[in-house]
């Protein structure tokens, strides 16, 4: 659903994909090969949002802001299943883990990975290619070439999803049981754990 608000009707390039249950907003800008997961909310109501290409906000993410700030997701941004992202700028080809929180002000560095249900206080500025964990979140680490090399490749496959959607999602009625010979989808992306065989 793409909705004006107060004149402005957001701008979503005819590459990228957002998906019926997600809600864009008003002054949202939106670049090649994005996609927008179900459950989505970008609200650009208050400020403009813009979202470069091969940028992906996945299933129940919220991006907002207070009135009158505007913000930047850069090419290639992640944004994890859950995520809030208010009023913060994320660095080209970052990671934000699921169900964080990245609060006003704040900055993303290029490349760095944000785990899995972090609190970035506002205003908080973090460094490119920096591992941050933890609430409030801190920088434990850099980000080695082997994890953004993983990274790169999972954002890969949801720069891929918006054309495969395009082509392939339609609404249907359930099968009513399970068919002889169903397949299950190809293992392309390993966990971290499995792609080094080790706790990174």
């Amino acid at each position: 659903m793409v909705y004006e608000f107060q004149g402005f009707i957001p701008v979503v390039h005819e590459s990228s994909f957002v998906h019926p249950l997600a809600a864009v907003t008003g002054n949202v800008i939106i670049g090649k090969n994005c996609y927008i997961g179900p459950g989505a909310a970008i609200r650009g109501d208050w400020g403009q949002i813009i979202l470069e290409d091969g940028v992906n906000v996945q299933e129940n993410c919220t991006v907002h802001m207070f009135p009158g700030k505007s913000i930047i997701l850069k090419e290639s941004a992640h944004v994890g299943h859950g995520a809030i992202i208010h009023g913060a700028n994320l660095g080209r080809n970052c990671l934000i883990g699921m169900n964080s929180v990245i609060m006003d002000d704040a900055e993303i560095g290029d490349e760095s990975i944000v785990g899995a249900m972090a609190f970035v206080k506002a205003e908080t500025v973090i460094p490119k290619r920096s591992l941050v964990v933890g609430n409030p979140a801190k920088v434990v680490k850099q980000v080695s070439d082997e994890m953004i090399a993983w990274k790169t490749k999972g954002t890969k496959l949801y720069q891929q999803l918006p054309t495969d959607c395009h082509e392939t999602l339609r609404e249907v009625e359930p099968l009513r049981e399970v068919p002889e010979n169903m397949k299950i989808q190809d293992s392309v992306y390993k966990t971290l754990r499995e792609t080094f065989g080790k706790k990174r």
